[in-house]
């Protein structure tokens, strides 16, 4: 077995796990957390003396270096309440079963999607390949299906700060291609001998 393969997918694992990492750091020098409906907001506590001040550390849209009161704060969630109850119910209920923030996030819940779909796919055409011959057979669709849901879902789980999907997925991913490599080596071997055969056979 080459070290390329064996290389690229501990590097894959390194890059994964230090994506997942950034978020992780930060949400651990979160002191309180907040939700509000399908938002989830990250303070950081200080003390002046006897005074406790906040200080919005997540989500990107709300962060402020601004330093809130207790009272301010209070203000703060009170107005996230009013302008998470103004949205229509059918547009709250969507939110929180797709578990997000906004609809400018739904394109990462999209990509997981294609991802999960891809990986249904493969298995669906394998089966049906199957079928058809009566042997248990893995066309080349699959690595291909394996591979774009592979990195879909790869993406999906850096986007959720999701340790274990990323760490199946970064292996995965180097596994997939390499069957894709190996196929493309194995077409480029035989195609010289099947113009061969075709050129010896006799001619009526």
């Amino acid at each position: 077995m080459k070290s390329g393969p064996i290389i690229a997918m501990i590097l894959l694992v390194f890059l994964g796990m230090w994506l997942v990492l950034q978020p992780a750091l930060s949400r651990s020098a979160t002191d309180l957390t907040v939700s509000v409906g399908a938002h989830e907001i990250m303070l950081m506590r200080s003390h002046t003396g006897e005074q406790v001040q906040y200080k919005i550390i997540a989500p990107a849209s709300l962060r402020s270096d601004e330093m809130l009161t207790p009272a301010e704060l209070d203000a703060f969630i009170s107005s996230q309440v009013e302008h998470w109850n103004a949205r229509p119910a059918l547009e709250r209920h969507l939110l929180g079963f797709f578990n997000i923030t906004s609809w400018g996030t739904f394109g990462f819940v999209a990509v997981g999607l294609i991802g999960q779909t891809a990986f249904f796919g493969r298995m669906f055409i394998q089966w049906i390949v199957s079928e058809r011959s009566q042997v248990s057979t893995v066309p080349e669709i699959f690595w291909w299906f394996s591979f774009i849901g592979g990195i879909c879902l790869f993406t999906y789980f850096v986007w959720r700060v999701d340790i274990v999907g990323v760490m199946g997925q970064s292996t995965g991913i180097v596994i997939y291609a390499r069957n894709l490599r190996l196929l493309h080596k194995q077409k480029h071997r035989t195609e010289p001998q099947l113009e061969t055969q075709s050129s010896t056979q006799p001619t009526t």
